[in-house]
């Protein structure tokens, strides 16, 4: 969701009223960036403690009801909207842009065409070859999603024909709707088999609030030694398993560390080393470039933070798109190789980190993607297509 607040501040900066569908937690952060949140109040994980098939059922019953929500609060908020955007879970937004008579565009986070260059993001934790990829990118279409049901029920409370999702996708594509990508070509070459109207715009930052101080106490920790390893695993629950694991590595290799995040609250505590600091919300842009190693779950933001800030990465991958990225670390020589979260051990990990501090190469490729990074302007392509709409509405 943070990257939405950068390409919002752009658009308020030209002048456009902006609204962003988003967890009511993120309120600051969208209000921040001159924007109002349509908010969304339903959880998107499921109560902690369910596992097996009870758990996949939860999971995805959780979704759905936090998709559906969404989608409620989508109808409500573009109301009078001259550009609806949406990302991979709110395809519904085509909708109500058709509804509305205006135009629509895709902002993603996540390559989602079918090409021969990467496996489907839904699972993406084996590299298929050129034609697996393909195959497997085109069923993954095919698959019911939890936004299914919302997307049908906007269609018809809008008085829409019914449309499959597949449907929907060809005649948009046929249209040569606009599908942007927060990604940049430095991290994620163009693949050969994109049509024209893929385009990748690089990374969306995070709006970053003007009023923002680093607490002392980060500072003072900062200022007595060397640069330490971040710990920062997103907002998805922590397994006790991999809790442990960075607990059992961080004693192995007697790193000092940042661990950032609630559910590291208690390894923080359990260490009980003045080497180990626990910190709350601190933006990346600011902490990152002080870390010398940033041990992650690879997923698209904190994988863009990491280049951006030239620092070696060390990654616990989950799920969906977060192998994928793991793997682009290590195809630009800026990641050691990922340790899937569910095999992870405190030696494993350990030795990840070691090698993390002490490469030439790895350093020498963050650094590399960091430059590349810097020339780029990244919510221009968005604003320059909203342009085009103010001109000829």
């Amino acid at each position: 969701m943070a990257p939405a607040t950068g390409l919002g501040a752009a658009f308020v900066a030209d002048g456009h009223r902006v609204t962003i569908v988003a967890n009511s937690e993120y309120e600051a952060l969208v209000t921040g960036a001159g924007c109002s949140i349509a908010p969304i109040t339903a959880p998107i994980t499921p109560p902690s403690g369910t596992v097996g098939a009870r758990g996949v059922r939860a999971h995805l019953a959780t979704l759905r009801t936090y998709m559906d929500q969404a989608a409620t609060a989508a109808l409500a908020a573009a109301v009078g909207a001259e550009a609806v955007l949406t990302n991979a879970i709110s395809p519904y937004g085509h909708d109500i842009a058709e509804h509305l008579g205006v135009p629509s565009a895709e902002a993603l986070l996540q390559p989602s065409q079918p090409s021969a260059a990467y496996p489907p993001m839904i699972a993406s934790g084996t590299d298929l070859g050129r034609v697996g990829n393909r195959m497997a990118g085109h069923l993954a279409q095919q698959v019911r999603t939890p936004y299914d049901p919302a997307r049908q029920r906007v269609r018809s409370e809008l008085g829409l024909p019914p449309e499959s999702r597949r449907a929907a996708q060809r005649r948009r594509r046929s249209q040569g709707l606009p599908i942007h990508h927060g990604i940049s070509p430095a991290v994620l070459p163009r693949p050969d088999d994109w049509p024209a109207e893929l385009t990748l715009d690089g990374f969306w930052w995070p709006h970053e609030p003007d009023d923002w101080a680093p607490p002392p106490s980060l500072l003072e920790f900062l200022d007595a030694g060397p640069a330490p390893v971040v710990v920062t695993l997103g907002s998805i629950p922590t397994s006790s398993a991999t809790a442990r694991a960075v607990a059992d590595a961080l004693t192995a290799t007697k790193a000092r560390a940042v661990l950032q995040g609630e559910d590291l609250r208690q390894v923080a505590e359990h260490l009980g080393s003045p080497d180990i600091l626990h910190v709350g919300e601190v933006p990346h842009s600011w902490l990152l470039p002080r870390a010398a190693v940033v041990v992650h779950q690879a997923g698209a933001g904190i994988t863009s933070a990491t280049l951006r800030a030239g620092i070696p990465s060390v990654t616990l991958p989950v799920h969906t798109d977060q192998p994928f990225w793991a793997r682009r670390l290590v195809a630009l020589d800026a990641g050691t190789e990922p340790i899937p979260a569910k095999d992870a051990d405190g030696g494993r990990l350990a030795a990840a980190i070691t090698t993390a501090l002490s490469s030439r190469q790895l350093r020498d490729g963050a650094h590399a993607v960091r430059d590349a990074l810097r020339g780029e302007n990244s919510t221009l392509p968005l604003q320059s297509w909203l342009r085009r709409l103010a001109v000829t509405s």
